[in-house]
């Protein structure tokens, strides 16, 4: 399969080249997205179950709050959208894990099939607005137990490709950053219009770096156009009650800093991941927004997607 592409959308499935890039793909469509890779030769998608919980949150928060970024609306006679009122249960989740899981079943299996031998694949989840069926409908949304047929009106789109792993090890595989703007807009969600979005920052990219971080006021470091963002700071004790996730008498010299959700970050899968693992180690974690004016303090400096 080496290079092919699959795309699974309103219950066709097709590959490349009428199956797009991923980055064409993602500015087609409006919506919620999360993308994951296989892992083991194929056999399972890496963290799947967060991935899944977070495409739920994202598309409950964009229904909720600016359902403009689910629906693909007309130019020539655009729609006023009122808010849904998703509530966040169980329930909702459920039924975002079988909307994503009976469309997986239909594509992934293709994939795997025609991948080259060991190929692990890059799999993205989209989660978009019907417009046309929502015009259709009454009384979408308001919450209730059903949510009011909000289900009726939400298309499934897969994205599969290639999954090309980054080299460690090396110098020249290192992130090279630089800042360049504000935070995002409802960043606690992911969705597909950021990859338009962020294209006026792209044209700021010194030709060297590799991701763009994100900064309210020049200072305090948020996130990256696709990446969290971490430092592993020299501790400041005197600063530390009230800041830690853990034990701030802790006799480690350093501490693990990053953003908080408040600040404006996306809830990245593997940004959580880390926070774990530092705890599960009894590495002290602080979330706060790194601050360039302290950088003599960093030790490290990294990213993760």
């Amino acid at each position: 399969m080496s290079g092919a592409r699959f795309l699974y959308s309103n219950g066709v499935v097709s590959c490349s080249p009428d199956a797009p890039p991923i980055t064409t793909f993602l500015e087609s469509l409006p919506g919620s997205y999360t993308t994951t890779r296989t892992h083991e030769n194929g056999t399972t998608l890496l963290f799947w179950e967060r991935h899944l919980k977070r495409l739920s949150n994202s598309t409950r928060i964009l229904l909720n709050s600016n359902p403009e970024l689910m629906f693909k609306a007309n130019k020539k006679s655009p729609l006023l959208f009122s808010p849904f009122y998703v509530t966040s249960s169980l329930k909702w989740e459920s039924r975002v894990r079988s909307l994503v899981s009976n469309s997986l079943n239909q594509v992934l299996p293709i994939a795997l099939k025609e991948r080259s031998n060991g190929e692990e694949l890059a799999v993205t989840a989209l989660v978009s607005g019907d417009i046309e069926k929502l015009k259709a409908m009454k009384n979408v949304g308001g919450g209730g137990d059903d949510d009011n047929g909000v289900f009726q009106v939400l298309d499934l789109h897969l994205h599969i490709g290639s999954y090309i792993p980054p080299v460690f090890g090396i110098e020249e595989s290192g992130a090279h950053l630089a800042l360049v703007g504000r935070g995002r807009d409802l960043a606690d969600a992911k969705y597909s219009d950021w990859v338009r979005l962020r294209k006026p920052l792209e044209k700021l990219r010194p030709p060297s770096v590799t991701e763009l971080l994100l900064s309210n006021d020049g200072d305090r470091i948020l996130e990256g156009c696709i990446t969290n963002f971490f430092v592993i700071c020299q501790r400041d004790k005197s600063e530390a009650e009230g800041k830690y996730l853990d034990d701030y008498n802790n006799v480690n010299s350093v501490e693990v800093q990053t953003a908080p959700i408040s600040d404006g970050v996306l809830p990245g899968v593997i940004r959580q991941l880390v926070i774990e693992v530092c705890h599960s180690k009894g590495i002290p974690v602080c979330e706060v927004a790194p601050s360039w004016e302290r950088h003599r303090l960093w030790e490290e400096a990294f990213v993760t997607t």
